[in-house]
């Protein structure tokens, strides 16, 4: 079940998580601001899932496969936002997250998502 925590594990994910994270960073509610972290939206989503198809839906390759996607989407979408690099505020990062879940269909996901946010 580890495995299914740490669902960001393919090279160019681990690439991409890299590279970004040396420019961009994330401002919290807090307001504080730490390391943009993408390995951290791929928890969020994994337990999104876990909450709705339970441990072993969540813990299956296909829903690995889709929460790497979805990360790779997010970080992509973030990216383009400030080429240059800069700050996200959390509330952005979780906004795109819940947009890639629903356009993937996820809606129940999204509702778990949208849940645990709060």
């Amino acid at each position: 079940m580890q495995e299914a925590l740490n669902p960001v594990s393919t090279a160019s994910a681990d690439a991409a998580t890299h590279s970004a994270s040396e420019q961009y960073h994330v401002m919290r509610r807090s307001g504080d601001v730490v390391d943009f972290t993408p390995q951290k939206i791929a928890i969020a989503v994994t337990k999104a899932f876990l909450a709705v198809r339970g441990a072993q839906g969540a813990a299956s390759a296909s829903v690995r496969e889709m929460v790497d996607e979805l990360t790779q989407g997010v970080v992509r979408a973030l990216v383009r936002s400030r080429p240059g690099g800069g700050t996200f505020h959390i509330e952005d990062i979780q906004d795109q997250v819940e947009l890639g879940l629903m356009r993937g269909g996820h809606h129940e996901v999204a509702r778990a998502y949208v849940l645990y946010r709060e």
